[in-house]
């Protein structure tokens, strides 16, 4: 079995070329020609359906494969290869649920954790106490426990006899002849066919949109002779590793860790209706439940010495060729949960995507559009649609990589991310999603409020992390963990959204307290220079390029016009509850904050108050987050702003900036930028800029900085297509898609609401 360790960047070596090959492949199958160019007009609805599963994902192998094709809900992915399993290839089985507590580090007890304190620094005279410069084991284990686990792998079985011979064949991706797999987008269902040693072979799998369950379907004479099943094995997690990538968890230590098989139900010697595993590491306890309303099947353990296990169907009880059978993940419980047969998942799945394509926002731009580019970026609207739904549409924010591995930060939720990974959903008016994850900031809203003033001695507030784990909420170690600002006014964000579409008291009350305690603490941290007579932000603090030195970092651009529009939100929040007056801090910070940097020579803004002049031919400030064009596009303008020294500093950033260097949710910021600015070419040139790549499945591919996927790029991508679409407060008037250029470009929308 495959270790999992450092595979990831061999893998990813391959990816730039295979994208390539993927898309040419693609793009032979799924040409013009495949399907009829729908009638359409300004009142026609869009054809989803057919815009839909135009781009299904194909492929004939993934013998290179860097990323899995998934079928999954938004809390639970399952990612596969070529037989639509994890036959060949240790995809992984994640879950938003499915965490890890590692042992505590050696000669360490929980008090030591518990005790834990980093170093304090000064911040204009007054100590504060940050989660970083403490014991570097301490550290090391906080930032890596819990850590997301790979459930298990469910791969294909082969024997060289019918039932009674238990020898194996041993079969590799090679031996498969006309391999083919497929992925129908609109009801998320998976299909793999081949033919092996003579006999054709089928496959069919998708997973309920309800329960963590996955339905599998095997179809081929091998079923009838007993020469063909399923294997379930189960890997060793732990979070010492910062990079778990393409796979995740560790098959060579079988010892560290225990399962154990229990029969559930018979159907007679030798029968099995149902069964479970148990899956112990640590202190923490995994059940796998097989069936019921699966077709009859043996299983058993192959050996003491591994975790796999053999599934294996019993042909003089299955439906003729056909063996079904449904796998459900869970954490451990006393009873056995509710398990929904082969055909309910099937059905479930068929149901939510179509309710999912069908009754949210949808945009055309290939219909009509005689931009040879709108293909491309059509099909990245399409997939990233689709891998958005499978890997972050859950209960808690998700981690950079999503639910296909450990790509990134093994331990974390991400709620300097969060924007990036989820606002896209209140644009395409997925509420019933969003609504699962904004929940967050309730949930963490007495952690973050001891963060802020009990440890950190702030008069008032809450203070976001940048980084956080499922359970505590506290703040991961680290210094740029716990100096980064730019995540605190996001919440505030986040309810604008909401109320815009539901503006009602409930909406306006559900979100007071983290209304309340977010602006607080913004207020609180803001400090009033008395020689300026202004409100400083900084320093210490990191800005948003994380590139600066934290103690020289004064009045941050970005931040600071960050920080008036979350302030202003929050007093028109309480304008329009009427119960109680506005704060007047929150006032006097907003209107008394320091004004944006700027060269004055120059005309444009800065990154920082006192940057050297020549920081735009630094490398040092020039290769990573491009923030100064988050000021008018990402934003809408805030007070002081003047638009016409915006769009200098934006197209300076545009010929100055190393973009090699840049993470994917850059260039759609750039691309909003962009728009706003009313440079569209620009915009789409940005949204298909040669760097800022998405694979032959749709992952958004991690370029140089993080490997793939990285779910930020495809997210902000998503939201910058719906601005760009259906525009923005303030865009002009009579264009339909403000966003785009004219010429080229026919763009329809359904459903999506503007951005602030």
């Amino acid at each position: 079995m495959l270790s999992g360790r450092g595979l990831w960047r061999s893998f990813c070596l391959l990816v730039a070329t295979l994208y390539f090959l993927t898309v040419t492949v693609h793009a032979q199958s799924s040409s013009i020609a495949d399907i009829s160019p729908p009638i359409h007009g300004p009142n026609t609805p869009i054809n989803r359906r057919s815009l839909v599963t135009r781009f299904n994902p194909r492929r004939r192998s993934t013998l290179n494969s860097t990323a899995p094709l998934q079928v999954g809900n938004g809390n639970f992915a399952f990612g596969t290869d070529i037989t639509s399993l994890q036959t060949f290839i240790p995809f992984s089985t994640m879950a938003s649920w499915g965490w890890k507590t590692d042992a505590l580090p050696p000669n360490r007890t929980q008090s030591d954790i518990d005790e834990y304190k980093g170093v304090s620094w000064l911040n204009h005279g007054r100590p504060v106490q940050y989660d970083f410069g403490g014991p570097p084991d301490i550290e090391a284990w906080l930032r890596g426990s819990p850590n997301r686990v790979n459930l298990g792998r469910i791969g294909l079985r082969f024997w060289s006899g019918r039932v009674g011979d238990l020898s194996t064949v041993n079969v590799s991706e090679s031996d498969l002849q006309d391999a083919r797999q497929s992925l129908d987008l609109w009801t998320g269902t998976l299909s793999s066919e081949f033919v092996f040693q003579g006999t054709p072979v089928k496959i069919t799998v998708a997973s309920d949109l309800a329960t963590d369950t996955v339905a599998i379907t095997l179809d081929s004479e091998l079923v009838v002779r007993g020469r063909i099943g399923l294997f379930l094995d189960f890997p060793w997690n732990e979070g010492t590793q910062k990079f778990s990538a393409p796979f995740v968890g560790y098959w060579d230590v079988p010892e560290k860790h225990t399962t154990n098989l229990s029969v559930t139900s018979t159907g007679g010697p030798g029968i099995v209706r149902s069964a479970s595993i148990r899956h112990h590491m640590e202190r923490d306890a995994f059940d796998t439940y097989i069936g019921p309303g699966s077709d009859a099947f043996s299983i058993y353990r192959v050996s003491p010495a591994s975790h796999l296990y053999e599934i294996r169907p019993q042909p003089r009880l299955a439906r003729s060729r056909e063996f079904a059978v449904s796998i459900r993940f869970s954490t451990s419980r006393p009873s056995v949960p509710s398990i929904p047969s082969p055909l309910q998942i099937f059905a479930s799945s068929k149901k939510g995507w179509e309710e999912y394509w069908t009754q949210s926002g949808f945009v055309d731009v290939l219909t009509g559009s005689t931009d040879p580019r709108a293909e491309e970026l059509q099909r990245r609207i399409i997939l990233s649609r689709y891998l958005m739904r499978v890997n972050e549409a859950g209960d808690s924010p998700p981690q950079e990589s999503g639910l296909v591995n450990n790509g990134w930060l093994t331990d974390t939720l991400s709620p300097e991310m969060y924007f990036w990974h989820s606002a896209h959903w209140a644009l395409w008016n997925n509420w019933s999603i969003l609504n699962r994850s904004t929940s967050i900031y309730s949930r963490f809203l007495s952690s973050s409020k001891t963060f802020s003033q009990s440890q950190q001695g702030w008069s008032s507030g809450a203070r976001w992390p940048k980084m956080t784990d499922p359970i505590t909420g506290r703040s991961s170690p680290g210094e740029l963990n716990n100096l980064l600002i730019w995540q605190q006014p996001h919440p505030l964000a986040f309810a604008q959204y909401e109320y815009r579409s539901f503006p009602t008291k409930k909406t306006l009350r559900k979100w007071k307290e983290v209304v309340i305690e977010t602006a607080d603490w913004m207020s609180a941290f803001a400090w009033f220079n008395t020689t300026t007579e202004r409100y400083d932000l900084g320093p210490p603090l990191h800005v948003v390029s994380e590139d600066t030195n934290p103690n020289n970092t004064l009045n941050p651009a970005f931040e600071l016009a960050y920080w008036k529009f979350g302030l202003g939100i929050a007093e028109e929040w309480f304008h329009k509850l009427d119960e109680e007056p506005v704060p007047a801090e929150w006032t006097a910070v907003r209107k008394g904050l320091a004004s944006l940097p700027m060269d004055v020579d120059d005309g444009t803004y800065n990154v920082y108050e006192g940057i050297e002049r020549d920081f735009w031919t630094d490398s040092k400030y020039t290769s990573d987050h491009p923030a100064l064009v988050g000021l008018h596009g990402w934003l809408p303008p805030t007070e002081g702003l003047d638009l016409g020294i915006a769009k200098r500093t934006a197209e300076k950033v545009w010929t100055h900036w190393n973009t090699t260097n840049c993470w994917g949710w850059d260039f759609p910021m750039l691309a909003m930028s962009a728009a706003r600015n009313g440079a569209q070419e620009k915009a789409i040139e940005w949204l298909l800029h040669p760097e800022f790549q998405f694979d032959d499945v749709g992952m958004p591919i991690g370029g140089t900085r993080v490997p793939t996927p990285y779910f930020p790029g495809a997210g902000s991508f998503l939201y910058a297509i719906a601005m760009m679409a259906a525009g923005w407060d303030g865009a002009e008037q009579g264009h339909n898609a403000p966003g785009f250029p004219i010429n080229g470009w026919n763009v329809r929308v359904e459903g999506l609401n503007k951005a602030l």
